[in-house]
């Protein structure tokens, strides 16, 4: 589907990215005024124009894109106690490679299905499947607020990590794993294809 936004579709992605009509304006090269007519559908810009506010409004909104933008939600959790079997399940439901390990509200340590194939191969005689999560569990993930930014969480995620939690008053609120990441990068670049085919 082509985009090619209304004065309303401007407005709104304006105060999304959290600017003004002097900000956007300053932005793009253009003036304040100019804006404040695209907005009330008074004047239709020239597409070169109006790339311009829409390349300024992406730059906005990327910079803009917090952890909570992005984190997935609920997260599957397991307690240290609860045994590796419960954790393996899960694991195959909802498709995840890794999950929190709590006690309480607190975030304890990591199971890795790594680290469960690992127990399987070196203790073949063991009802591996019985023990509890906490005897493979592994380092807890790192952890951001749900206002870190997104350029912060992918530095994080290029350094080998899997996964961030976001943690809101002590609490697991999100997780946010390299694949979220690459989704909604993989959505802005279509977004942007098609508006650049649109207004070409």
């Amino acid at each position: 589907m082509s985009f090619l936004p209304t004065p309303e579709d401007i407005r709104k992605m304006r105060l999304k990215a959290g600017l003004t009509q002097k900000e956007l304006a300053e932005r793009a090269g253009v003036s304040q005024s100019l804006i404040a007519r695209i907005e009330s559908g008074t004047v239709d810009p020239r597409l070169s124009t109006l790339r311009r506010i829409l390349e300024a409004l992406e730059e906005a909104m990327r910079a803009g894109v917090r952890a909570r933008d992005v984190m997935h939600t609920p997260v599957i959790v397991v307690k240290a106690d609860d045994p590796i079997r419960k954790a393996a399940e899960l694991m195959w439901k909802y498709g995840i490679s890794q999950i929190p390990v709590v006690d309480g509200d607190k975030v304890v340590g990591t199971v890795f299905e790594d680290s469960i194939m690992k127990a399987f191969l070196t203790n073949p005689e063991e009802d591996v499947n019985s023990w509890p999560v906490n005897r493979v569990m592994e380092d807890v993930l790192p952890m951001v607020s749900p206002d870190e930014s997104l350029d912060t969480i992918m530095q994080i995620l290029a350094r080998g990590e899997p996964a961030v939690l976001v943690i809101d008053r002590g609490k697991v609120v999100g997780i946010i794993t390299k694949s979220d990441v690459i989704a909604y990068r993989l959505e802005l670049i279509e977004t942007r294809r098609e508006r650049q085919e649109t207004i070409a």
